[in-house]
């Protein structure tokens, strides 16, 4: 129905940059909210940051964590989120997951979907 790939994880240096991607693709009608969190072994997942669409503007929203470092962003054209993250830290290192509300064909009320994940480790 709707598929949620995710890409760009990968090993970086402290200090380094990574950006990763999310693609929605199926029977979409529209995506109002897309958000990324992230699960470090051993830990629950956390939210890392959102942005959400009226049609007409994008609001964002970002854990202290990840304020002034990690910027997100969207193309509605291609039902896509990004997350570019720089400075990163040791304290980074997580399975990162994409998260997309979905309004579908047919239905009247956005259903949660969530990627597979994406391994960012940051070691030296």
């Amino acid at each position: 129905q709707v598929q949620i790939e995710e890409s760009g994880g990968g090993l970086v240096q402290p200090g380094g940059s990574l950006r990763l991607s999310c693609r929605a693709s199926g029977s979409i009608v529209s995506i109002e909210t897309m958000a990324w969190y992230r699960q470090a072994p051993g830990n629950q997942r956390d939210f890392v940051a959102l942005v959400r669409t009226n049609g007409i503007s994008d609001y964002s929203e970002y854990a202290d964590s990840a304020k002034g470092r990690f910027t997100i962003s969207r193309d509605d054209n291609k039902n896509a989120a990004y997350l570019q993250m720089n400075s990163l830290k040791p304290g980074d290192t997580a399975v990162y997951y994409c998260y997309v509300d979905v309004l579908t064909i047919g239905t009247r009320q956005s259903t949660p979907f969530w990627g597979q994940g994406a391994q960012v480790t940051v070691s030296s």
